[in-house]
């Protein structure tokens, strides 16, 4: 038996022997990072318009807030610089300790922060502060949490353990969402903007002791141990990637790029779309944002469905063939949802439209971004893979994140819903180009 061979044996018994301790620390991890973004989200199209900025012209005001939703995604890839390095140069484990305490100093201090009123344009130079922390933290995030579980993974179920990091995902925007529902069951419009908003981001500091306790007791991954014995560990990992990689980062870019922009034209975008008057950049759908939000909670569990079953398929079938079906789909969705969002079409409060849309559109989602655990890791050698996958991951953040819910809102409120649209079939056009480009991975030797 060759040396390669035995590593993979002893990484398949160490999963074996270790399968929750996998699970924990790459799903609540990832929940408590989501969570966190997600908070800020929800604050940013429902509360920040009104604590943080001018409420002279509403539109403005909430133009201005998610610019400041964009701030993260523009720092995330300088996090998976720092944070790749050293997750490539000193282990998994120790890196992601480090990222999660950063995002959750940076969430925490958020619910501290003085209002508009208070301190004026100081109150909102320190929002953008500490969001670019958030988005810092988040950078080192993913990656470190997908290698966690991909390289504990038996090589024909390494999908399927990518989809514990993916499945952070709802769960972190569940709790978020259903933070501010019980919030805004038992408090009015009033409270909310006083001091209600806060709580959620006061809450993570509690979620980030229970996933620092998960991470620090968790062993560090198997085939990084056995780069560090045959001496694979590069000095400049990022330099590395950019040298010999920078294709596999273009793809990784433009794979998970999309999926991005669905999600918040989902969750964010959405959101204000279906609760907003028109002359405040919303859609006049009639809902309320409680309404709204527990309609997002119930699409929500489509998403997390969605991501295991494209997992277990892309196990079976590759992820290829995964990612271009939902890529088409993608295409056909963005010509037809407009008119699910339309009120002189659908009128308003029309609950079963709003939940084809947010329903079918979950299910897409998590098609299309359940592979990604798998499959970015996978384009990448053992010894840049942190860096390499976070770096692509990132930089897709700001191509189809950073921006979405401010570009959506000028969009609609200029050309209609229909140009939403337009620009999602865009991105899922570039995702479709993007993964045709790629080998098919289900079969690499993820040793090297």
């Amino acid at each position: 038996m060759s040396a390669v061979e035995s590593a993979a044996g002893k990484a398949q018994a160490l999963v074996r022997d270790s399968v929750k301790t996998v699970i924990a620390a790459s799903m609540v991890g990832t929940a408590i990072e989501f969570y966190d973004f997600y908070a800020y989200g929800t604050a940013a199209a429902n509360y920040f318009p009104h604590i943080f900025f001018d409420k002279t012209d509403p539109t403005v005001a909430l133009l201005a807030s998610l610019l400041t939703f964009a701030i993260a995604f523009i720092a995330r890839p300088l996090g998976s610089l720092v944070f790749g390095h050293f997750g490539d140069r000193m282990g998994r484990k120790t890196t992601l300790v480090v990222s999660l305490m950063t995002m959750g100093v940076g969430t925490f201090l958020i619910g501290c922060l003085p209002t508009y009123d208070q301190w004026g344009v100081a109150a909102v130079a320190l929002l953008c502060l500490l969001r670019f922390v958030q988005g810092i933290g988040l950078g080192g995030e993913w990656s470190g949490a997908a290698l966690v579980a991909t390289e504990n993974a038996p090589e024909d179920k390494r999908a399927l353990y990518g989809s514990f990091p993916e499945l952070g995902a709802p769960i972190g925007f569940f709790l978020s969402n259903g933070t501010y529902f019980l919030l805004e069951t038992f408090n009015d419009s009033d409270a909310m903007l006083a001091w209600g908003w806060r709580v959620p981001f006061l809450l993570s500091a509690v979620l980030v002791i229970i996933g620092l306790v998960v991470r620090v007791h968790m062993e560090e991954t198997p085939i990084f141990r056995m780069a560090q014995e045959k001496k694979q560990v590069v000095k400049a990992p990022v330099v590395e990637v950019f040298r010999k990689s920078w294709v596999q980062v273009l793809q990784a870019t433009f794979l998970v790029a999309v999926t991005y922009t669905l999600f918040y034209t989902l969750a964010t975008w959405s959101l204000a779309w279906g609760t907003k008057a028109q002359g405040e950049g919303g859609g006049g759908l009639g809902f309320t944002n409680q309404e709204y939000l527990l309609m997002l909670m119930i699409a929500i569990c489509v998403f997390a469905a969605f991501i295991i079953i494209s997992c277990v398929n892309a196990d079976k079938f590759g992820r290829k063939r995964v990612i271009i079906t939902s890529s088409v789909l993608l295409v056909v969705f963005s010509a037809l949802f407009p008119f699910l969002l339309n009120p002189q079409v659908v009128g308003q409060r029309n609950f079963l439209a709003n939940m084809v849309f947010l329903c079918v559109g979950f299910a897409l989602m998590g098609t299309a971004f359940g592979p990604i655990g798998a499959f970015l890791p996978e384009l990448f050698d053992a010894n840049v893979r942190y860096s390499g996958s976070g770096i692509g991951y990132n930089l897709a953040a700001i191509v189809g994140a950073a921006f979405v819910p401010t570009i959506a809102t000028w969009l609609s409120s200029h050309w209609g819903v229909h140009s939403v649209g337009i620009y999602l079939g865009v991105m899922a056009v570039c995702c479709l180009v993007a993964v045709l480009s790629c080998h098919e991975t289900k079969n690499v030797d993820f040793t090297k």
